[in-house]
């Protein structure tokens, strides 16, 4: 996933805020995965609303906008990802990524292990998933990567600052987090 502007945020569904799925106890160690992802479910285009900083998207010759990730189920159980965006410094020219993501055994679906090319790889944890799957929370077991991702370009701010809070509750330094220009 590509790590995949503070939106235009609505002030409607203040409920919907209180109700995702998030890890009951953070352990102090490793981030805290939500219990299941149903990965039909899980599947088809994610738009980036904000992320940590990170060096394939944010440096001296790139800077990633309108960011999307697009999983599609294999028939071997594993996901193809393709991740989009417009870089901002090279005139809005297109970059793109593929990799594969394979799920990890006895974590529900909500532990991806991500290869953009073999034998290299990257840990990505759901850590926070809305029960209807409009928005997930993602990040590394290092917490050095977190990307919020909703099902549309813009997210409702209750439900972004109930991600927030959940990567926040899971230790990671959301003081950095910057928004995804479209």
């Amino acid at each position: 996933m590509m790590r995949a502007l503070i939106p235009v945020l609505g002030l409607s569904a203040m409920l919907g805020a209180c109700a995702a799925v998030v890890p009951t106890q953070p352990a102090p160690g490793l981030p805290q995965t939500v219990p299941s992802v149903d990965l039909s479910r899980y599947t088809g285009t994610w738009y980036e609303i904000a992320r940590l900083p990170t060096r394939f998207q944010d440096s001296s010759d790139a800077r990633c906008e309108g960011v999307t990730a697009t999983y599609t189920a294999r028939e071997d159980g594993r996901i193809d990802v393709v991740n989009r965006c417009r870089n901002a410094l090279a005139n809005n020219a297109v970059k793109e990524a593929s990799a594969v993501a394979t799920p990890q055994d006895g974590s529900g679906n909500a532990r991806l292990r991500v290869s953009f090319f073999w034998p290299f790889h990257g840990d990505y944890w759901v850590i926070g998933l809305d029960p209807e799957y409009r928005w997930a929370v993602v990040g590394t077991p290092d917490r050095d990567m977190l990307w919020i991702l909703s099902r549309t370009p813009r997210m409702e701010l209750p439900d972004y600052t109930r991600a927030l809070e959940i990567a926040r509750s899971q230790g990671f330094p959301v003081d950095r987090v910057q928004g995804t220009p479209p």
